[in-house]
Formats: C-alpha cells, structure tokens, sequence
C-alpha cells in the first residue's frame, strides 16, 4: 500500500506522485480514472472487475482482489507543471549524477558535497553555474583555491539542467515500467529545498 503510483492531469502530463493508498482513494472517489498498458482507463468497479493476471500486484478486499494501479489520470486538473528547475542540493546531485566532478567517482549521496568552483571567499554565487557535486577528498584538495590554481580539471562545466524534476520520486525511488511512456513527455526537503543564490 506504499508503492508509488504516477498521477496524470487530462492531458496526460505527469504531475504527482502519490501512494497506492491515495491512488484507491482517488479512483474509488471518481477523481481519478486506472490507466493499463494499453492507456485504456477504468473507473474503479470497471478496473476491479479486470482480470488479475499473475504477474501484477494485488491487494485483497471484501469480495476478493483488486490489481494495484501504477498510473492514473486525473478527471478534471488540467495545471501544467511548472518549468522551473529548482535550485536544490538533490538536483545537483541529479544533474552531476552523484558523480565528483573532479575525479569521476559515482558515490552515494553520504560521500559528496557540493563545491563552489570559484569559492565564496572569491566572490563566487551559488548558482548552477558555479555549483558542482564533489567528493570529501577532492573537496580538500581544492580548499579555498579555483579549479586552476588547484590544478584539478572539471569533468564538465556546469549548467542549469533542462529537465524539470516534478518529484523526487523520479529519480530517488524505483521507476515502474508502466510509468516510462508518460515520463518521456516531461522534460525530499533538505535535498529539494531551493538554495540562496549568495
């Protein structure tokens, strides 16, 4: 009941992710309509009188099981989700895929930092320009200095991302392959907060 379920607004553009609890509701409620591998969509009798195949997810009810939906579309919220990418500690992460920019190693989050590549104490602003994922011992090496006077190169110069990450969801927690057609469409809170441009 605590899987994750893709919400779509009418247009079929993601908006949300919500839990399989949520999800009934929402379905049960008309709110929302099931969607199969097919995109047909079903209301909640309809999807609960769909037969359950083996190999799908399944919970129990009073007169027997119903199928766990993996995506939904919502009946009447037509929003598109805002283009905004967010300046936060789990986008860099994201867009340097936990990767230190300096010598290459993919780590878990625990092991990197962020790095200023002009320091703060040079005037440089944490920007997405300047901001970039780094490990604890590259981070030393480079101290106070710039890339240059440190005599370390970045892997790549860094940039505002393109995509719009609408939930940490989509890059944290498992992505079920009911949910890849909808997500090619779409371009946590200490690690989504925005940071301060300084």
């Amino acid at each position: 009941m605590n899987s994750r379920v893709l919400v779509l607004n009418r247009s079929y553009l993601p908006v949300h992710i919500t839990s399989v609890k949520r999800a009934f509701a929402l379905l049960y409620q008309g709110v929302a309509r099931a969607v199969d591998e097919q995109y047909r969509t079903f209301d909640f009798e309809s999807w609960r009188q769909l037969s359950i195949e083996i190999h799908h997810e399944r919970i129990g009810i009073v007169d027997g099981f119903i199928r766990v939906p993996r995506v939904l579309l919502l009946q009447a919220y037509e929003r598109v989700p805002r283009r905004h990418v967010r300046f936060s500690r789990f986008n860099i992460f994201a867009r340097d895929n936990n990767t230190c920019q300096y010598c290459g190693q993919r780590l878990p989050r625990m092991e990197l930092n962020l790095d200023h590549v002009i320091p703060r104490s040079r005037g440089g602003l944490s920007t997405w320009e300047n901001v970039v994922c780094s490990c604890h011992v590259c981070n030393r090496r480079k101290g106070g200095r710039t890339p240059e006077e440190a005599r370390m190169v970045l892997i790549r110069k860094p940039r505002r991302p393109e995509w719009t990450p609408f939930s940490a969801d989509m890059f944290s927690l498992k992505r079920y392959q009911e949910w890849m057609p909808f997500l090619s469409a779409v371009d946590s809170a200490y690690w989504n907060t925005e940071l301060q441009a300084e």
